[in-house]
Order: structure tokens, then C-alpha cells, then sequence
């Protein structure tokens, strides 16, 4: 019987709960905002970890793309601190990205309540062209 998640994907998990908790209680830096971990992806040699990050509070992508570089300066520092909190031998480099999924989500919401609007005049245009018709 096949486990049901990887050794990779136990790690990862592991590792976006731990990066959470330091990214909130011991990172006191300003231009980081609140840091939410969405996601992290180790890779199979377990050389690398991507860790996917959104921003509460910041607007702009010059804002946004500080607190990557922020994050990505203490990358030495998370990484020791995870290894004092993770049992495990090696832990992986970590690469921080901006996870803009949230952003599309809106994006792709706000497209789709202005067709639904539009069809929605183009419904009232047509029922009202209809009734003047039938009347004459």
C-alpha cells in the first residue's frame, strides 16, 4: 500500500507551518507587512525549497517586491531557524516568490461580475425591444 504523501510533501508542509510562525513572531522587520506563507515545494533532492509568500497590507508591486528581497535577505536566518526547529539532516535553500493567485483570483472575479453585468443589460436591452414590438 502506497503512502498516501511523499517524504518531499511531509517536509514542505512541515516547513510552511514552521516558516509561519517565525515569519510572524521573531521577523520584526516593517517592510514585510503580514506574510502569509501559502504554499512551499521542496524539491526531490531536497536541495531546494520554494516558498511562496503573499503580503497583507502592502500596495503596489515596488512595495511587493522590497519585502521578497527582505525575505530573501534573511534567507540565511530562516533557514538556521528552521533547522534548530525541523528534524531533519539537511535543510533546503530557500527561494522566496510572490504568490500572486490571490491577485488573479480578483482579476479573473471582477472580469467575470462586468460580462455577467453586460449580459445582464443585453437581457433588459432585448426584453424591452421584444414588449415594443409586440405592442405595435
Amino acid at each position: 500500500m502506497p503512502r498516501e504523501f511523499s517524504r518531499t510533501q511531509r517536509i514542505a508542509d512541515q516547513m510552511q507551518r514552521e516558516l509561519a510562525g517565525i515569519l510572524q513572531l521573531e521577523m520584526k522587520d516593517p517592510r514585510l507587512g503580514m506574510v502569509t506563507v501559502s504554499s512551499v515545494t521542496v524539491s526531490k533532492d531536497l536541495a531546494f525549497a520554494d516558498v511562496y509568500v503573499t503580503f497583507l497590507g502592502l500596495d503596489g508591486q515596488k512595495a511587493t517586491d522590497e519585502a521578497v528581497d527582505v525575505l530573501k535577505q534573511a534567507a540565511g536566518f530562516l533557514r538556521s531557524t528552521l533547522a534548530k526547529r525541523m528534524q531533519i539532516r539537511f535543510v533546503p535553500t530557500l527561494r522566496f516568490h510572490y504568490d500572486e493567485t490571490i491577485e488573479r483570483g480578483s482579476y479573473i472575479s471582477s472580469l467575470i461580475d462586468s460580462a455577467v453585468a453586460r449580459d445582464g443589460e443585453r437581457q433588459v436591452d432585448v426584453s424591452d425591444e421584444e414588449a415594443t414590438d409586440g405592442k405595435a
